[in-house]
């Protein structure tokens, strides 16, 4: 029998989503990311939920900076990337790629994704066809590589190009439209793309999220995830080299 779960989303801070997990059936709720302790408290107090866990994808302040209060408020247990072990707020648990987060009868499987941080981690929910990826990935777009390498990040976002299609990848911030600006910039003809930005333009206009994203749409229209083909390597001036491409990508998209 598959196991349901309720996914609460709801925007906090200047453009960060805030994410409630909660598991009906033994009552546990999951903070994904801790933006802001007193949005989090508040949506979970409206909602009857209870706080138990916190899930950290990386270090950043708008990432774990409500950890120690929501622990303090309410017991809660911290898991989070042992890459930033001494960088996580109130950390209970550090875990790594491969290892596998259980809540209720559910259960998440840690990605390393280094590169915007070096030690950031994304959660898979399998039997949920989710995925919490933090800073990793973006609609239409991915995190700056503040820390890492652009091969190392390259190599995380191929990691998420594996998942299943039909996952839906929970991304931390509304960066969409800015995105889709620069990626009809460097791929207009993309139909695929013109037809997600229209879409996208109407939801912003009607204040609404464009917030999961579903990771075979990205995997067509997303320039970030597209730096293996081989059209967007010769008009990157790299081909062959989709490393080198995306990280061309990248350096276009902070000057843009």
């Amino acid at each position: 029998m598959s196991v349901v779960i309720e996914i609460h989303q709801f925007p906090c801070l200047k453009d960060n989503y805030g994410y409630l997990v909660h598991e009906p059936d033994s009552g546990r709720t999951i903070a994904i990311d801790t933006p802001d302790a007193a949005a989090y408290l508040g949506e979970a107090e409206k909602l009857g939920w209870h706080i138990s866990e916190i899930w950290n994808t990386h270090w950043h302040p708008d990432h774990a900076g409500g950890n120690l209060r929501i622990k303090e408020e309410t017991g809660c247990h911290i898991i989070g990337p042992a890459g930033e072990a001494d960088k996580i707020p109130g950390l209970d648990r550090a875990v790594k790629g491969g290892d596998i987060v259980e809540f209720g009868n559910t259960s998440a499987k840690v990605i390393d994704v280094p590169g915007h941080t070096l030690g950031h981690i994304a959660f898979h929910l399998p039997d949920q066809d989710a995925a919490f990826v933090g800073d990793a990935v973006f609609a239409l777009g991915c995190g700056r590589v503040f820390e890492g390498t652009m091969e190392m990040m390259w190599e995380s976002l191929t990691r998420l190009k594996k998942l299943p299609k039909k996952t839906s990848l929970y991304c931390a911030h509304e960066y969409t439209a800015s995105n889709a600006k620069f990626a009809l910039s460097i791929d207009p003809e993309n139909k695929a793309l013109r037809e997600y930005v229209a879409w996208v333009e109407k939801r912003r206009a009607e204040d609404k999220p464009t917030v999961p994203a579903l990771l075979e749409r990205e995997l067509a229209t997303n320039p970030f995830l597209r730096a293996d083909l081989p059209e967007m390597q010769l008009a990157m001036g790299h081909p062959g080299n989709a490393a080198a491409t995306f990280g061309e990508i990248r350096g276009r998209k902070d000057r843009f």
